[in-house]
């Protein structure tokens, strides 16, 4: 189960279980008094198993929860029985109002307030009395909206610090990939300048020349195709260009996390293979996130692993520590979400990411990068 569903599930129990606290309170309370409780236990009932049920369909779900309040006020003042809706049953109103408001689409969540309006106050005008259950429902019926409109802003947000992370990781790709085909290009051109040169002077040495242009020009076209499906934002930032991480980079920014907390090994294969740039860069941004996470987040653990593997075709990128369980491990950057910017970069070349706790202690955080072959077209 995700970490999304189990989320739901929690809040649907703490839900239920708060639900059936209310329903038999009031039925006590009631009980206690000499008043007819069922009815209040049966509406209340009715409207929180609906409420329970509100995430398949929010706003039919809100359209009978309000329903079965309105009936319910109308049949208690007809029966003079107690007036509703009743503590069990503004709770559940108060659950499908904010659902409604938080998920649906824009017009239909202002019909779905609108309709709740008009039905308590058409119960105001049919009902002789005060009306006092329709205007608790009013009441009620604001709040949820009013909780609902603030959590819909809220998504929003999140929402939008995403896509920021996500545009940033994009524009970072675009200024790598206009490096690295640079990079390919003019090796192309100065090895076509050199076969002109050959082909005048030494013609039986131009088949390895071409071969070498064949091979730069697939690797640029293999690089371009990498990251260039993640690139839908037409904006150009200009920039120099950086120095490609490699293997032998990575000791280095080990090596400045000590003090930071925990010492830190690092385990790169007996003979390392180079990396294509796109991927160098991505192993040195997962290596650096992670230690950064593990500095803020577990300077108490005793020890951390950065582990390089080459397989046939595929770099894995491990990194874990040791430190106790139960305590928060968000991958949050200053200005983002880190984990996010990680994801977005490893699926971009075709990999997968996963980061957790493991079994028995500690933290892991691991990449599968593909290695595509020498002049892959």
């Amino acid at each position: 189960m995700s970490s999304a569903k189990r989320s739901t599930a929690w809040v649907d129990a703490a839900l239920a279980v708060l639900f059936t606290l209310a329903l038999v309170v009031m039925a006590v309370q009631y009980a206690a008094q000499g008043r007819v409780w069922a009815f209040d236990t049966a509406t209340g009932t009715a409207v929180c198993l609906v409420a329970l049920g509100r995430r398949r369909h929010p706003g039919w779900a809100a359209a009978l929860g309000l329903a079965l309040a309105g009936a319910a006020a109308v049949t208690a003042r007809l029966a003079h029985l107690p007036g509703e809706p009743g503590a069990a049953a503004v709770l559940g109103l108060l659950v499908l109002g904010g659902a409604a408001v938080r998920t649906l689409a824009r017009w239909q969540a202002a019909a779905v307030a609108v309709a709740g309006l008009a039905l308590m106050a058409a119960g105001l005008l049919t009902v002789e009395g005060p009306g006092t259950p329709f205007r608790v429902g009013i009441e009620v019926w604001i709040l949820a909206l009013a909780a609902g409109l603030g959590l819909r802003l809220l998504d929003h947000r999140r929402r939008a610090a995403v896509e920021a992370v996500r545009r940033e990781e994009r524009l970072a790709l675009a200024r790598e990939l206009h490096d690295v085909v640079a990079h390919h290009i003019t090796g192309v051109v100065v090895q076509a300048q050199a076969a002109r040169i050959m082909a005048r002077r030494q013609p039986g040495g131009l088949d390895a020349t071409l071969a070498g242009i064949e091979d730069a020009g697939g690797e640029a076209l293999a690089s371009m195709r990498r990251v260039v499906g993640l690139l839908r934002d037409t904006e150009d930032v200009a920039s120099t260009a950086p120095a490609v991480p490699g293997p032998e980079q990575l000791a280095g920014l080990v090596e400045r996390f000590d003090g930071h907390g925990p010492a830190v090994e690092l385990r790169l294969p007996a003979e390392p293979a180079p990396w294509p740039p796109e991927v160098a860069t991505t192993v040195h941004r997962i290596v650096q996130e992670s230690l950064t996470n593990i500095a803020r987040h577990a300077a108490h653990a005793r020890a951390a692993t950065v582990d390089i593997a080459h397989g046939a075709d595929t770099l894995t990128v491990t990194v874990t520590d040791d430190a106790a369980p139960g305590r928060a491990r968000p991958h949050k950057q200053p200005g983002g979400y880190g984990l996010i910017g990680m994801r977005e970069r490893v699926e971009a070349l075709g990999g997968r990411l996963s980061a957790g706790p493991r079994p028995d202690t500690g933290w892991s955080v691991r990449a599968a990068l593909p290695l595509p072959g020498k002049g892959a077209r």
